[in-house]
């Protein structure tokens, strides 16, 4: 305010200095009260305006804020998709993830059967949707158990259970009924270009101990490593259309633990890199409704 009445006083030493050099007629001389409210109409308006950027600033902020605050939600249910709750949530948090060794676990491993033919007799917007919808329906079963997803490549589905969250003894159960849902599932399944055609599922199921871990930066995967990977997909490749084929020891740990299980004895079976072994079909859960008879029950001898 006084640096205005300074300004003010100095404009009224250049109109004197005007009327005395330069024979002007005089400029008329305002009320000083008529000045003091034009300098603070200046001000008010100077205030307001000041006023009025803050606000805009202020809006600006909270509207860049709730988009990076809904940015950061996606990206992290992002990554909750991509890898397990506890996992992303340590690389959320700036925690570094080490491979983990688990004792016991249950992997399972399913393709299908003639997937290959059927992909060359459909277009590649066929197959896409026909996994897609396939999978869709399998991603929401297994949402009833306690298992992770490890990753779909192509027809092949592998599901895991124990891991990264021990459950005791339970991963054998889990995989087991879970197993049991998806040949469900399969049994009424349609396939939309091709309904003329039974979708045949082969699944696979062993338990051991494995490696667990984060690979990668830029698109990061929880993988798992260890030879109970390997046999579980020996277990699988070995099997039989629309049967679950299980491996001695999850054999064992279901008839121990969960007796309602029922399995029947396949016979030994020739694995590639495993030798010998005897091993079984998993057929229902006298809790459950039982699943049709397999095709045949004779024991058979396989070679991979």
């Amino acid at each position: 305010m006084e640096r205005l009445r300074v300004m003010n006083k100095h404009m009224e030493d250049i109109i004197i200095f005007r009327e005395k050099d330069c024979n002007c007629p005089p400029l008329q001389p305002r009320d000083p009260r008529q000045r003091d409210n034009e300098s603070g109409n200046i001000l008010d308006n100077l205030l307001s305006r000041m006023e009025q950027y803050a606000n805009n600033l202020e809006a600006l902020v909270q509207e860049r804020t709730a988009d990076y605050l809904d940015e950061k939600r996606r990206c992290e249910e992002l990554l909750y998709q991509l890898l397990p709750k506890s996992v992303a949530s340590q690389l959320i948090n700036g925690k570094s993830v080490v491979a983990e060794t688990y004792e016991c676990v249950t992997i399972y491993f399913s393709d299908i059967v003639g997937f290959t033919s059927l992909s060359a007799q459909s277009t590649p917007m066929q197959v896409v949707d026909f996994l897609n919808e396939l999978y869709t329906r399998f991603d929401d079963i297994i949402e009833n158990f306690d298992v992770y997803k490890v990753e779909t490549i192509g027809d092949a589905y592998m599901v895991v259970s124990g891991l990264p969250v021990r459950n005791g003894t339970k991963h054998t159960r889990e995989i087991a009924s879970m197993s049991l849902a998806l040949l469900r599932e399969v049994e009424t399944f349609t396939i939309t270009h091709r309904p003329e055609e039974k979708l045949k599922l082969r699944i696979g199921m062993h338990t051991g101990p494995c490696v667990a871990g984060v690979v990668g930066l830029k698109m990061p995967r929880y993988c798992l490593f260890g030879d109970t990977v390997n046999t579980a997909s020996r277990m699988e490749s070995n099997g039989q259309p629309l049967k679950i084929h299980v491996s001695p020891t999850t054999q064992k740990m279901l008839a121990e633990n969960y007796p309602s299980f029922i399995l029947e004895l396949r016979g030994e079976v020739d694995m590639k890199g495993k030798g010998r072994m005897n091993t079984y079909w998993l057929q229902g859960n006298v809790v459950d409704t039982p699943l049709p008879p397999p095709t045949t029950t004779t024991t058979t001898t396989t070679t991979t």
